[in-house]
């Protein structure tokens, strides 16, 4: 029986270019993501404090002094900072995906050829499952020598959790593994992969995927603890990255990660209730 090399070998993720020229393209990716999510991050906010101003003047408001009003403008609910969050990752990959490294036809048809071989979900099903495993080892070995953990987002999720229960798995289980794969996985690894530097691909954009975590030294822990929290982000990245580049497929990577944050948000859930 003949194989289909030609479906199930997937081309780079972009046309290949000299590396000194993707290197720098990699750069400008990161800087350009930077500021996208820093500018609309604050719209967001600034928006938000639009609102919750009007909000406290229909809710009388004006018997309040002006630093009680704000305090509370100043005070978004997690179900706002949550939304805020995914508006400006969601919009600044969208933007560059399309702006600076659409896929071609021949990287579509790959892809969904890929996605239809049973092999590719069972590859994607033991870089989620691996991802949470080492995860949850770190963090147990951690609480045994002392160091507790508290990663930055874990009391926004708490927050939105117990509030809208509903809408945590819309935005932790299906809406952040579509764009933080699309802007680290295709957009950043993907423009080392096409130079033919994958495994610096892989270390670069997992290094700037754990960055928008957990970035060391911010943040309520402390030294130690932040460096984990950092390292099993990065370590997290670098499987979503192999299991791209092993399927052919993004939406590997992107069955991936949403089976991580599933089975990471249901536990912590089930641990405050």
């Amino acid at each position: 029986m003949e194989v289909r090399t030609d479906i199930i070998a997937a081309p780079p993720p972009l046309p290949a270019r000299p590396f000194r020229q993707s290197l720098a393209a990699f750069a400008v990716d990161l800087l350009l993501a930077m500021g996208l999510v820093f500018g609309l991050s604050v719209a967001g906010l600034a928006a938000w404090a639009v609102v919750r101003g009007a909000q406290l003047g229909l809710e009388g408001g004006a018997a309040l002094d002006p630093g009680q009003v704000a305090a509370r403008i100043g005070e978004p609910q997690g179900t706002a900072l949550l939304v805020i969050s995914v508006f400006a990752t969601a919009a600044a990959a969208l933007a560059l995906y399309f702006w600076r490294g659409r896929a071609s036809a021949g990287e579509r048809r790959a892809s969904r050829a890929a996605a239809l071989r049973a092999s590719t979900w069972g590859w994607a099903a033991l870089a989620g499952l691996a991802a949470f495993a080492i995860s949850a080892t770190v963090t147990t070995l951690a609480q045994q020598a002392g160091i507790e953990q508290v990663p930055a987002n874990q009391p926004l999720i708490e927050a939105v959790g117990a509030r809208h229960p509903i809408l945590l798995p819309l935005f932790v289980v299906l809406l952040a593994p579509l764009y933080e794969e699309l802007l680290f996985r295709r957009v950043l690894f993907g423009r080392l992969w096409a130079a033919g530097r994958p495994l610096l691909g892989l270390v670069l954009s997992s290094a700037a995927f754990a960055c928008m975590h957990e970035l060391p030294g911010t943040g309520g822990n402390g030294p130690l603890a932040g460096t984990l929290l950092w390292t099993c982000y990065a370590v997290m990245g670098a499987l979503f990255a192999w299991v791209y580049r092993r399927t052919g497929t993004l939406w590997a990577a992107i069955g991936a990660h949403a089976l991580n944050n599933l089975v990471a948000s249901a536990l912590l859930l089930w641990s405050v209730h």
